[in-house]
This record gives structure tokens, sequence and C-alpha cells, in this order.
């Protein structure tokens, strides 16, 4: 959802009153939650002709959509197992309502990095691993950096050899947890883990963390390290999007933010996002980026790790379209 979309949605919980507007909170994403709150405290006054805007824009979408039944899931198990037999059904409804089944893993989703971290210090890293892989890959990362190196190292290799999790292996998850998993035996396995997700975790680590993990996991296999690497998207990479791509993504960045990461960016990089821009925000940036003094590596590798954050996000979206090396699938 870009800017314009939250802002709506931000109006349109506003004037819901805080009672509606708790009902609806609960049924978005963490992520959601935090984007959707961060949009409501920045907005300090909205004009009745914006709100009139948004009420009747969310009027003519609901008058769109209807319900045809009330009870999606209940109404897919009844029509599979009268056309396959209770069985076949079963088996089937495994895979489709198997996100249905409620992971103690998910409050995780919802705790502090530090939390998170404290909570799984002393287990196996193999289980961290699978654990981690439910988790956003910048939480994952954040949660990451709080372990030891060799912890941090560890638990990366095995994210990167995941193939997939088994049910059984996901109610052991949840008995660390102290949770219990609800599931069929029959579920087919959760399809986590592997080279994308440890590179993405990587790639949130940023620095010398991201050096030192590339560094261990190629002493221990050079192959997976290179695999990892071709799956990586780093802030130099911005050079090989497209003209429309980088159009795209500076729509989203603040030109504060922009001028920070542009500060660590190569020459090449710089130009190609100048030539993107109209000539007077070029030229503007161009002096921002000369008066700008000394700037901390810490603080350009931060606001280049957000840049890359929106650069994912457009590309879940379908907006831009980034790429791996050489014949990689896209990431």
């Amino acid at each position: 959802m870009d800017d314009q979309g939250l802002e709506n949605a931000a109006i349109l919980l506003m004037s819901l009153g805080e009672e509606h507007a708790s009902e609806v909170f609960k049924h978005l994403a963490p992520k959601e939650v935090q984007r959707m709150g961060e949009t409501i405290a920045r907005m300090k006054s909205i004009s009745h002709d914006r709100l009139d805007q948004v009420l009747d824009k969310f009027r003519a979408v609901a008058g769109d959509q209807s319900m045809l039944v009330s009870d999606n899931d209940e109404y897919v198990r009844s029509v599979l197992k009268r056309a396959l037999g209770e069985d076949k059904a079963n088996l089937l409804l495994d895979r489709i309502l198997q996100g249905d089944d409620v992971s103690g893993i998910e409050s995780l989703k919802w705790m502090d990095p530090s939390s998170v971290a404290e909570l799984m210090r002393h287990e196996h890293p193999q289980i961290v691993a699978a654990i981690l892989v439910h988790l956003e890959s910048d939480h994952a990362a954040e949660v990451l950096k709080l372990f030891t190196e060799r912890q941090r190292n560890e638990v990366l290799v095995r994210v990167a050899t995941l193939d997939g999790i088994q049910p059984s292996a996901m109610r052991d998850l949840n008995e660390v947890l102290n949770q219990v998993l609800a599931g069929s035996d029959r579920m087919k396995k959760s399809n986590l883990g592997g080279v994308k997700p440890a590179a993405e975790i990587i790639n949130m680590l940023g620095g010398t963390l991201e050096t030192s993990v590339l560094d261990f996991i190629r002493g221990a296999d050079n192959d997976l390290a290179q695999k990892i690497l071709d799956n990586m998207f780093t802030f130099d990479d911005l050079e090989h999007l497209d003209d429309k791509g980088i159009q795209s993504l500076m729509k989203e960045v603040q030109s504060e933010s922009l001028v920070i990461a542009l500060k660590g960016a190569t020459p090449e990089l710089r130009e190609k996002i100048f030539r993107n821009m109209s000539t007077r925000a070029a030229e503007t940036l161009r002096e921002d980026l000369e008066s700008r003094g000394p700037v901390r590596v810490s603080e350009v590798e931060a606001e280049q790790k957000e840049l890359l954050k929106t650069v994912r996000r457009l590309s879940d979206e379908g907006v831009i379209v980034i790429g791996g090396g050489g014949d990689d699938e896209f990431v």
C-alpha cells in the first residue's frame, strides 16, 4: 500500500472511533499495525473535504463487494467432502487451509527483537533457524544482531539449508515456546527456509556483520555462499534497476533519507538517480550532497537499509522488479 493508501486507511480508522478501530486492528499483521499506527500518529489535522473523499471512496469500494457465503472455510470443507469423499478431501484441505493453524510462533512477530533473542538465546541453532524463518527478514536480522558471532553464523547456515518444516517439527517448536500447535499429521510441510530467506536476513544485518556471516558460510560451503550472494540485493545493486524502477522508488523516499543514503553510493548510482529526477530536483539533491558534512558510516548504512526495505516492498507489490545474478529467478 502506498503512502496515499495508508493515509486514506488511517483517516477511515480514525473516523470509526476507538472501539470499532480496535476491532479492525485485530485483523492486521504486526507490520501493518506498525505502519498504520505511525501514519495515524503523523497526521495532525484532516480537512472536511479529505474526510468526505475517503468516506466516499470507501462506500464505493464496499458497495462493489459482497459476501457470497458467511463462512468461506466451512464452505470449502463441505464442497470438497461432497465432491471427493472424506479422506481425499481431508488431504487436500490440509494444503488449502494450512494457513489457518494458529501457531504459538506467531506471537513472536509482536515481540521486540531483544525479547525474542532472550527467549531463544540458549536454544539449538536448528530450532532458532526454524523459528526465525517465520519472522520478517528485518525483524529476524535485528534478533540475530543480539546473538554472538558464532551463534549468528551457525543459525544462518541452517536457515540457508533449511528445506521446509514438517508438522512434527512445528509441534516441537511450539513446545519450546510452551504453546500448542493446531494442525493435522497429514499437513504438507511448510515451505519455509532456504537460500532466499537467508539472503534476505543477511541483507538486513548490513556492514561488518554481513561480511562476517558470509565469510563463515563461505568457509563451510563455498557453493552455498555463492547461492546466497546471488539472491542478495544490495544498495549498489540499485544501479541495475531500470529507469521506471528508479522513478517509482524516488516517489517513496524522503529527500533527507536519500541524501544520507547516497553519501555511501557509487558515482554511477548517483548519476543514475539524478537522470531519473526532474532537472530542478536533481540540482537540489546535488547541492544537498555537496553541502552535507561528514556522516557516520552507521547512519549511512541505516538509511540504505531503510531504502532497501522500500525496494523489497515495491518488489512484493509488483511495482518494480529486482533480480539475482545470472539466470537466477527474480527475488
